[in-house]
């Protein structure tokens, strides 16, 4: 037999423990949703970047990078030029590449830049095309020629060639064409007739109609009272 004091007591203890039990589910429920809010709002930060900065970059490297003249003066400025966008390494490689006894000098035309892809966090890809001038004695020709190059961003937003540009492929027209809009039919003659039956009734009853009248035909008052005799002329 169970004592009266005893058995108060254990009610006691078992509400406690059902109280616990809900408040700390509640807890849990609402820590879950708030730190799933967090990580969501991380998320949606990484995938928001401004590539402008990017693709500016990019651009005014390819302008000076894709123009040589034939002359040491000229060659020196060019490398001199490159040391703001390129690393140590690349700058070293590149200035074996356009030499004084080079037969033709370049400028740029246009450069367009047609993708930034992000390859992680800090580094991007980007897809552009250059139109050149190309010279050599008095023969000039304009070629267009795509490239990709990869550029590093620091946590100061400073940018860095780490991959010299490399042959590419520009997007091509798209073979697509659209289906042309069909009609299903769906409307029958019968239904057709009506219609026109419909619109013949209203707009004969339209110029003296009351509101009451209209209510008929439209809703929402989306045409407002004439109330006047309309004289059909012929011309």
């Amino acid at each position: 037999m169970i004592k009266v004091g005893t058995h108060k007591k254990l009610t006691f203890v078992l509400w406690v423990l059902l109280i616990g039990s809900v408040g700390f589910g509640i807890y849990k429920n609402f820590t879950a949703i708030d730190t799933h809010t967090v990580r969501e709002t991380e998320i949606i930060k990484q995938q928001i970047v401004d590539t402008n900065q990017v693709e500016s970059f990019v651009k005014s490297f390819a302008k000076d990078y894709f123009s040589w003249q034939q002359s040491q003066e000229a060659i020196d400025k060019r490398n001199e030029k490159l040391t703001h966008y390129l690393t140590e390494e690349l700058q070293v490689l590149n200035e074996e590449m356009i030499r004084k006894d080079i037969p033709t000098s370049s400028s740029v035309n246009d450069i367009q830049v047609w993708q930034v892809s992000q390859v992680n966090e800090n580094t991007f890809e980007v897809l552009f095309s250059v139109e050149q001038v190309i010279t050599e004695d008095k023969d000039k020709e304009t070629i267009s020629s795509s490239f990709h190059v990869v550029v590093h961003i620091d946590e100061s937003d400073n940018m860095v060639i780490i991959k010299n540009p490399t042959m590419s492929k520009k997007p091509q027209k798209s073979d697509y064409q659209p289906k042309q809009l069909e009609s299903d039919h769906t409307v029958d003659t019968e239904t057709m007739d009506e219609i026109i039956s419909f619109l013949e009734t209203f707009f004969q009853l339209y110029p003296t109609a009351t509101e009451k009248e209209l209510t008929y035909y439209v809703s929402n008052h989306v045409l407002p009272m004439i109330n006047k005799e309309y004289v059909s002329r012929n011309w």
